[in-house]
């Protein structure tokens, strides 16, 4: 049975593989007069990201016979719906006011235009895989008051610009000619002709660079100050942590350690109090320990994807507008990697003496898939209703369930059957007690919901210099290539992650509150719940979305993403903890 689904998953890994494989140069080159790609992709409002329309779902010129291009599954899962653009822009072919068609707008085709120009619509083409927008058109306000008089008026005249080397295409710039305009103002026929020119250029930029002007932006030198700020802000924050752990250490546990491992009689005839009365009880198993070893599985199934698509970024497999890549990575990355969350849920519960495996791993499996799942059919049916392109086709949906099937699943299982017969007793360096010890009253600023609110807010502290940056490349058209600075940022999360989660877990500890378990996943997991207040905050204040589609695909998906956050470095905070715990008590004479 295990053979089948090596092959299934080594095939499944090459096959991601050639998705990251960069366009060869040779694929891209034309002789004069070679019909060059031009597709038409997607048409949207401006503000709204997500809610995208195919380009003919537009009264543009049509051709009688429309081609569509075969999309991958990756440009599936990023929306795109690529059809062979109306213009015509053979390689070194310059055009001078070249008619595309002429055609008689209905009233309901204007009122369609004067819609989309109200709303700031958008236009998204590729021309040689190069990325191009342009606005439909412009509203008229200039000495108007009255926003009822204004004047919506569409582009007919498109100048396209193209730069060669050699034999490649280079660049493409696309301009409107505010002369050649329609009024789409009122509810009446119009005749209107579209037509373009095209100019063609040498440049001195060889093939290799053509994209570098779409990541240049992101390595300006104004915003590579922001994000090495952010990055000296860490640091000054995990040295002050370090510092301050560093004088507990020294001044209240170092002591304690000493006198305890060195004095027997001390230890004998002294009564405990603080942390060191809780060796009876620190290693009692926790409550509902099938839920947090599979919450446990989940988190660290979360933190080798996020390793995982950081390190390939860093690799330079993610390229500006390579449609679909990253999409199709996280996809495959996350079923694979099921095998990592079965065996560490099933190793870590059966360490805890844990018995119905089948719970643990149906719970592992469920735990974030599900919730995911249930997301996205509710916002494909949102986006179904409107028409959008978001809407993934019948056949994607298959094969996400295939992945899920064939792949996911199965590696889930042999995992968890590997976390079970690599099995191992768990190590607690002190006996647990037969009677549990009560617990005693805790002040408010002892409290989880205290705890996860103080440590939540620094660990917050670390990356919202960057969230602002990854909210606006993902709910915006901002480019984010700087996957260093990112691997760099959430190295010192997780290394702020770690540190504060044992410094509540001393507090927690030092108050005689031996349930610490389940509170040391909490308080490192917090960090979710303020990235998801932070999306509500960049929704209201630093975006102009609006409408119940894009509402509900930002919020959806923002849930889910918190979610994982919230998994994945509450796995981090826990096994921080333990690890501090073993130490701490590994030092003193348990009896």
């Amino acid at each position: 049975m295990e053979k089948p689904v090596v092959i299934l998953i080594f095939t499944t890994v090459i096959m991601s593989l050639e998705c990251f494989v960069q366009s060869d140069a040779s694929t891209h080159q034309y002789k004069s007069g070679d019909d060059v790609p031009f597709y038409a992709n997607k048409v949207g409002p401006f503000s709204n990201p997500s809610e995208t329309y195919a380009y003919f779902d537009l009264p543009f010129c049509q051709p009688d016979n429309l081609e569509k291009k075969k999309e991958s599954f990756g440009e599936a899962l990023n929306g795109d719906r690529l059809t062979f653009a109306p213009y015509k822009l053979e390689f070194l072919a310059d055009k001078d006011a070249k008619v595309i068609c002429k055609k008689r707008l209905t009233k309901e085709e204007v009122a369609q235009f004067r819609t989309t120009v109200a709303l700031d619509y958008y236009v998204q083409m590729y021309y040689d895989d190069l990325p191009i927008w342009a606005f439909l058109g412009m509203v008229e306000k200039d000495g108007i008051d009255d926003p009822n008089e204004y004047r919506y008026h569409i582009y007919t005249f498109y100048q396209f610009e193209i730069y060669y080397h050699k034999d490649h295409v280079i660049e493409i710039q696309v301009r409107v000619n505010p002369s050649f305009t329609v009024d789409v103002t009122n509810d009446e026929e119009v005749d209107v002709e579209f037509l373009y020119t095209v100019v063609w250029k040498e440049t001195n930029t060889p093939f290799e660079k053509r994209m570098d002007k779409y990541t240049s932006s992101s390595s300006l030198p104004h915003h590579l100050e922001i994000h090495w700020f952010s990055i000296l802000n860490s640091c000054v924050t995990i040295f002050i942590l370090m510092s301050c752990m560093g004088a507990i250490y020294l001044r209240v546990l170092r002591k304690d350690i000493y006198n305890l491992a060195q004095d027997e009689e001390f230890s004998d005839n002294q009564e405990e109090t603080g942390w060191k009365s809780l060796h009876g009880d620190v290693f009692r198993y926790p409550k509902c320990k099938y839920l947090l070893s599979s919450a446990l599985g989940c988190g660290t199934q979360m933190l080798a994807v996020v390793v995982v698509i950081l390190c390939l970024g860093v690799l330079g497999v993610f390229q500006p507008y390579d449609r679909g890549v990253l999409p199709t990575t996280l996809v495959i990355i996350y079923a694979i990697t099921s095998a990592v969350a079965g065996f560490s849920a099933v190793s870590f519960y059966h360490q805890l003496e844990g018995s119905n495996s089948l719970r643990v791993l149906l719970l592992t499996g469920g735990i974030f898939s599900c919730p995911l799942l249930l997301t996205f059919f509710f916002l494909n049916t949102v986006a179904f209703n409107y028409g959008s392109t978001a809407t993934l086709p019948l056949g994607t949906i298959v094969v996400i369930l295939l992945l899920l099937v064939l792949l996911a699943l199965p590696s889930l299982v042999l995992g968890a059957i590997s976390g079970k017969r690599i099995r191992s007793e768990f190590q607690a360096p002190c006996h647990t007690t037969k009677c549990p010890r009560e617990v005693p009253p805790q002040r408010w600023y002892r409290r989880v919901i205290t705890q996860m609110a103080m440590a939540g807010l620094l660990y917050f502290a670390v990356i919202y210099i960057q969230l602002y940056y990854i909210f606006a490349s993902v709910w915006g058209y901002r480019i984010y290539t700087i996957y260093s600075i990112l691997f760099v940022v959430f190295i010192l999360l997780l290394i702020t992650t770690a540190l504060i989660s044992i410094a509540m877990t001393y507090i927690q500890l030092a108050a005689e509150d031996h349930e610490w378990w389940w509170r040391s996943f909490l308080c490192g997991g917090s960090t979710g719940l303020y990235l998801f207040g932070y999306s509500i905050y960049y929704y209201f204040s630093q975006s102009d979305m609006n409408g119940f589609m894009q509402t509900s695909f930002f919020f959806g998906y923002m849930a889910c993403v918190s979610y994982g956050v919230f998994l994945m470095l509450g796995t981090v905070g826990f096994h921080a903890c333990l690890l501090f715990v073993r130490l701490l008590y590994g030092c003193i004479k348990c009896e």
